[in-house]
């Protein structure tokens, strides 16, 4: 885990030349603040915020305990390193009995020092880590985006946490993922919620008004231009602007687009008067960018440029029972809509819903719903309400793609029951050869599943390992020794 450079720590230590000495030994790499005292170390505590305390068990006006209690009283997660010349069990057990995070028996060097301050800090900032995942694992959406499956607490965690910044947002997906959702969520979490939201999908303008959409034109500026018209950079002053399919954006007019986000400034067409605004910017596309910029399609500029905080949305194939969860909602909304009386899906049709791959994810499941509740009406959906295409797209797929069917019966097997085996019939033993080759293909070993589980949980965090940790319920370690175990075990 990555420690911010400068962190703040506060060192109390009554002795100033050893203070000076400890001091030195944690700067550069922290700031850190000097008290001498119990009451000096109190008043710089109000002052500012710490990242962690080292503290010496005796201070001329208190015990080193007993600051180390009123600090934690007011930081409840505020690692205490205590410091002690007298390294008795007893005042090590009390120390720690007290929220001691660790302690330093006098003289210890600077390697010492260090390794158990990044330590303490590294545990502070995975529980933090671990407490806001406890909080919103069982979240099943936010804002109009609905979902509980792991790729998507990731999402929402990014939003979050990139809301109230002001760099560009770079969503990619597949078609269908809620991208615009997505970008929606982003500008209602931010500071400028209550700021305009304008959203432009750039695939479906002609390649000739893109730029007056986007800028904006006067009177006259081209044949049919018959009055000013603001465009959405205007529109969208102090709030955020959405681009949809960015990708699809012509190579003369992403030049364009680069200078306004670099310099905030834009000119309609057809006027000589510079304008400057203030946007946050969000794009989306569902190619790849780096390919449209290998095949010089995308600017390469404009791609580094906008692509500061990226979101991949997940396919809804990849989110689990996430189908069920929005396939009920919309069921809701639009039987209401409809006026019919659908409640809900029957066992089969959730398993049905739960194997079909989605290609056209969430708008595909949303056209869905809408058709079964438009040409239905009942309480319960079954499966033969879906589509025909559905249903007929499952059947089309090839033997090897769908779940394993029964084995039909086959003639008897001419064979002697084992012994001890009196009550399994012949169809029985027959149905188990049979099917014995085809579970060794799907019936893969347990390491290898971990393995799998492990490595998309790392890549879903952005290689991070103890966050990925966290959210697997494992600790860190416990994958840094699988992973060795992994490399080990590949043939060289």
């Amino acid at each position: 885990m990555k420690l911010e450079q400068g962190e703040k720590v506060l060192l109390v230590e009554d002795n100033i030349s050893s203070a000076l000495v400890y001091r030195s030994y944690m700067e550069p790499e922290y700031e850190v603040t000097v008290a001498y005292t119990g009451q000096e170390a109190q008043a710089a505590f109000v002052a500012g915020h710490f990242a962690a305390a080292v503290i010496d068990i005796h201070l001329p006006d208190t015990s080193g305990l007993a600051l180390m209690a009123t600090l934690i009283a007011k930081d409840p997660g505020l690692p205490v390193i205590i410091m002690t010349s007298d390294s008795a069990t007893d005042v090590v057990v009390e120390a720690m009995r007290l929220g001691a995070r660790d302690f330093l028996a006098k003289p210890f060097d600077k390697a010492r020092l260090r390794v158990t301050l990044n330590n303490c800090l590294k545990a502070r900032k995975l529980t933090a880590m671990v407490e806001h995942y406890e909080k919103t694992a069982t979240r099943q959406g936010l804002h109009n985006m609905i979902g509980a499956s792991l790729p998507m607490q990731a999402v929402y965690q990014i939003i979050e946490s990139a809301a109230s910044s002001r760099a560009t947002v770079f969503i990619t997906g597949e078609s269908g993922t809620g991208k615009e959702l997505c970008a929606e969520a982003i500008h209602r979490e931010s500071n400028r919620s209550s700021k305009p939201w304008v959203a432009l999908n750039c695939a479906a303008i002609p390649r000739d008004l893109i730029e007056s959409e986007i800028f904006g034109h006067t009177k006259g500026a081209f044949t049919g231009a018959v009055t000013s018209r603001e465009g959405a950079a205007s529109r969208a002053h102090g709030g955020t602007l959405f681009l949809d399919e960015i990708g699809e954006m012509p190579l003369d007019m992403q030049s364009k687009l680069l200078r306004l986000l670099q310099s905030g400034t834009f000119t309609p067409v057809g006027s000589s008067k510079e304008f400057k605004v203030d946007i946050r910017f969000i794009c989306a596309t569902n190619r790849d960018p780096l390919e449209e910029v290998a095949r010089g399609r995308f600017r390469e500029d404009l791609y580094y440029r906008l692509h500061v905080i990226p979101i991949q949305m997940p396919a809804l194939r990849e989110r689990g029972k996430d189908c069920l969860l929005i396939a009920n909602r919309l069921l809701k909304e639009f039987s209401a809509d409809e006026g019919k009386s659908f409640k809900r899906f029957d066992d089969e049709t959730q398993a049905f819903m739960l194997r079909y791959p989605w290609p056209g994810n969430v708008r595909e499941l949303s056209n869905v719903v809408r058709n079964i509740i438009v040409l239905n009406d009942a309480e319960v959906v079954t499966l033969p309400m879906l589509p025909a295409m559905i249903l007929d797209a499952t059947r089309a797929v090839k033997p090897q793609e769908q779940a394993p069917a029964p084995v039909p019966d086959a003639p008897p097997v001419q064979a002697a029951i084992p012994a001890g085996q009196e009550g399994v019939t012949l169809n029985d033993l027959q149905y188990a050869m049979q099917t014995k080759n085809h579970h060794e293909q799907i019936i893969r070993p347990l390491w290898l599943e971990e393995k799998e589980v492990i490595e998309r949980a790392i890549a879903i965090c952005g290689g991070n390992i103890p966050k990925a940790a966290a959210f697997l319920d494992i600790s860190a370690s416990t994958i840094y020794r699988k992973k060795q175990q992994w490399e080990s075990a590949s043939p060289a």
